[in-house]
C-alpha cells in the first residue's frame, strides 16, 4: 500500500531519506491510560516499511499488541531541520532467523562487537521484529531557508 504523502519531497525522496538516514526512529504508541507514550529505536527502511526490534516482555511490544496504530518521526535534533513523520500501523512476528538486528548494530554502530552489540545478539531469541507500515507521511525542509544556521553546542 502506497503512503499518502504531503510535504515537499517526493516519494522517492521520501524513501531514499528513509533508507539513508540514521537518526533514529521516534515511535508513538498509546498507553493505556490514553496518553502517548514515545520511543526512541534504531530502524532500517525496506519494502516499504520501517523495521525496528525490541524485547519481547518490552512495554512498547505490549503497547502496540493492545493497539498497532502508531505515529512516527524521523528527524535530526539540530538544525538545519527537515525530516520524515507520519502515522501507520504496526505489525510484530518474532524475530527468529532475520539479519535485522545485526543490520542495526552494523547501521548504528558501526559493528556487532561491542558491549551493548553482545548483549542483544545473546538475547536474540527473545526478541521481537516490529513492521511499521506507513498509512501517511509529511515531510519538511528548512535546510534552504535555514542555511545560515549552524548550532551553537554552548546552547545544549
Amino acid at each position: 500500500m502506497t503512503p499518502t504523502l504531503k510535504g515537499p519531497w517526493s516519494l522517492e525522496d521520501t524513501y531514499d531519506f528513509l533508507r539513508e538516514s540514521t537518526f533514529p526512529l521516534r515511535l508513538a504508541s498509546t498507553g493505556t491510560d490514553g496518553y502517548p507514550r514515545v520511543v526512541s529505536v534504531w530502524y532500517a527502511f525496506a519494502e516499504e516499511a520501517l523495521l525496528c526490534v525490541s524485547h519481547r516482555k518490552s512495554a512498547l511490544v505490549k503497547l502496540l499488541q493492545r493497539d498497532p496504530r502508531v505515529g512516527f518521526e524521523i528527524s535530526p535534533n539540530e538544525p538545519p531541520y527537515h525530516g520524515a513523520r507520519g502515522q501507520g500501523r504496526a505489525s510484530m512476528t518474532p524475530l527468529g532467523d532475520s539479519d535485522l538486528l545485526e543490520v542495526l548494530l552494523e547501521r548504528y554502530l558501526g559493528q556487532q562487537e561491542s558491549r551493548v552489540g553482545n548483549w542483544l545478539l545473546s538475547r536474540k531469541a527473545e526478541e521481537m521484529l516490529i513492521r511499521v507500515q506507513p498509512e501517511r507521511i509529511f515531510t519538511w525542509d528548512y535546510r534552504q531557508r535555514m542555511a545560515d544556521v549552524t548550532p551553537d553546542p554552548a546552547a545544549r
